[in-house]
């Protein structure tokens, strides 16, 4: 059974829940009312929609007809026609099995784990299904992030420049860039090239899950003397207490800033947008953000950032002399 990726973070993780517990639910309630199901699961009607919506994407391999999971709605009521296979008995071939032995065993180790108790109660059923393979020596080949921090480690040793590809996510943009490898650091458990960007003239950090392709090239790396490189402590955004906390209401299409930004806290509203908090450097990056976003997000608080998006939303306007009273980005920013 595929399940199309969300954003992580903990709502991800409630969504997750709900959809593996969603058809089972409404295979034993054929034709229940959507008002029954989202009290009986914690959700707003708007959600759930949204939830049953997903719910025609996850299925089989070969996602054809026949593959995916189906509903009839009649009204207001849902049945489930056609459940992929999700009533029967999971059988896992012992290849499977391990993995998620491996898997589990890592998450259960992860620091700050929420709900520790089920992966370990989960992971003991699946242990003593797999008998003496779950103790069996594994060897482990770490793919995607490792795998790319191997080739960077292999580029500054190297002394080489490199040619990459590399997305931006404040802007939603990929660009291609020719780079001088410095050094690769771990900060805050993420891997980073640290390198002269030949297109900023600069030292930029390169996060390495956010490059896309890599390619060393055939010429030395060539980094400018009076090239400044931060110290690691500063090369990467850590959220402290002291920095301005903002709140923001987002659609959406704006979801992903909570993959890529820390958030201090994400709920749902009964409109089905999402109320982040999250620190940020200053206000003045924050009104960038925001602006960056465009109609996916709303500033809530505080009241200058309010301020300061209407501002700089309405002199944008003025600069394409929309007319007055035409809609604009500037009623997104909550100013009455």
């Amino acid at each position: 059974m595929t399940v199309p990726r969300a954003s992580t973070g903990r709502t991800s993780a409630d969504r997750l829940s709900r959809l593996l517990n969603l058809v089972p639910y409404l295979l034993a309630r054929p034709g229940v009312e959507i008002a029954q199901v989202a009290a009986d699961l914690g959700t707003a009607p708007r959600q759930l929609r949204e939830d049953l919506e997903l719910l025609w994407m996850c299925g089989l391999p070969g996602y054809g007809p026949g593959d995916l999971i189906d509903m009839a709605f009649d009204g207001d009521r849902v049945t489930i026609t056609y459940d992929a296979g999700i009533n029967r008995p999971l059988r896992l071939t012992p290849d499977e099995a391990l993995a998620l032995v491996v898997a589990l065993r890592m998450l259960a180790e992860t620091p700050g784990l929420a709900r520790r108790d089920v992966v370990e109660r989960a992971l003991a059923k699946i242990e003593n299904a797999a008998g003496e393979l779950a103790g069996a020596p594994v060897a482990v080949r770490l793919v995607g992030d490792a795998g790319r921090l191997d080739q960077l480690q292999t580029a500054v040793r190297g002394g080489r420049a490199a040619r990459i590809t590399y997305y931006t996510a404040t802007r939603d943009e990929t660009t291609e860039r020719v780079v001088d490898p410095i050094q690769v650091l771990m900060i805050g458990g993420r891997g980073y090239l640290e390198a002269w960007c030949r297109r900023a003239e600069a030292v930029r950090l390169f996060r390495a899950d956010r490059i896309d392709d890599f390619v060393v090239l055939d010429e030395p790396a060539a980094v400018p003397a009076q090239a400044a490189r931060p110290e690691p402590r500063d090369a990467a955004f850590q959220a402290t207490p002291d920095l301005p906390l903002v709140t923001l209401r987002v659609g959406r299409g704006g979801r992903w800033i909570t993959e890529y930004y820390p958030c201090e806290q994400v709920s749902t509203e009964p409109t089905g947008d999402w109320l982040v908090t999250m620190r940020v450097t200053d206000l003045a990056w924050a009104r960038r953000f925001v602006l960056g976003l465009g109609a996916d997000a709303a500033v809530v608080a505080p009241a200058e950032l309010v301020g300061q998006v209407h501002a700089a939303a309405a002199a944008a306007l003025q600069a394409y002399a929309v007319p007055p009273g035409a809609a604009s980005p500037a009623d997104r920013s909550g100013a009455g």
